[in-house]
């Protein structure tokens, strides 16, 4: 049985503040630390240690969603030895600057408590010009690929902390989690929680069931369903990952 999948969206950064994408790897803003804290409090007074019990939390290495990581989830990680992982498939879809990554050897130092040891070496290389960097190409086939990838990774448990009967938390981007993986949206600091639908043979795009309310775990995103892929370009160009901002 696969784990219970807590999709997060990062808080608030600094490039939602006043849409200036040209912010390379922006932090949190002042209000996005505040939804972390609202965050934290929500989710462990009504899902955890009640209802979830998690194994692992998985992060896009960017700064706002490590940022959202440990300081919605770090002392409970902490705590409870649950190891923080960043992993390039849960990224941002597009290459402008609030989407692209630092480098490893940067974040690691400025964020000690995440095991950057699973990181795609290609990382942070985006660059259309580049074959190695396809999977994370600005394109619908790249996008939709990239999300089936990371679905069927928990599905299979292919990490030893992706363990039966347990939950694992992705602390992500509103523009992948969204076109890319549900198909539904996400506010700043918000979450939605799925269970994987069961299946014989394990092919294709695996299924999810959504836990959560239409308007996810914090009462704040759009219920309306966006669909998935739908707004993303069949080809390489230049575009924003549209969101809520």
């Amino acid at each position: 049985m696969p784990p219970t999948l807590i999709l997060v969206r990062h808080a608030q950064a600094l490039h939602n503040v006043d849409r200036d994408y040209s912010i390379h790897d922006p932090s949190l803003s002042e209000l996005g630390q505040t939804q972390c804290c609202s965050l934290r409090k929500h989710f462990f007074q009504t899902e955890v240690p009640d209802k979830y019990q998690i194994s692992l939390i998985v992060v896009s290495p960017m700064r706002r969603t490590i940022q959202t990581a440990l300081r919605s989830f770090g002392n409970y990680a902490k705590e409870n030895n649950i190891p923080i992982v960043a992993h390039a498939g849960w990224q941002e879809n597009s290459d402008k600057p609030c989407d692209t990554g630092s480098s490893i050897e940067e974040l690691s130092k400025e964020f000690p408590e995440v095991d950057f040891s699973r990181i795609d070496q290609v990382w942070p290389n985006k660059s259309r010009d580049s074959e190695k960097a396809k999977k994370y190409w600005y394109t619908k086939e790249s996008i939709m690929q990239r999300g089936e990838d990371v679905l069927k990774d928990i599905e299979a448990k292919v990490w030893p902390e992706m363990e039966d009967g347990k939950a694992v938390i992705a602390v992500s981007h509103s523009g992948f989690l969204r076109s890319g993986v549900t198909g539904w949206w996400f506010n700043n600091g918000d979450y939605r929680i799925f269970e994987f639908e069961e299946r014989e043979v394990k092919e294709g795009r695996p299924t999810l069931k959504q836990i959560t309310g239409a308007k996810g775990g914090m009462g704040e995103s759009f219920e309306t369903p966006a669909g998935l892929g739908g707004d993303l370009p069949e080809a390489a160009v230049g575009g924003l990952s549209v969101g809520l901002p």
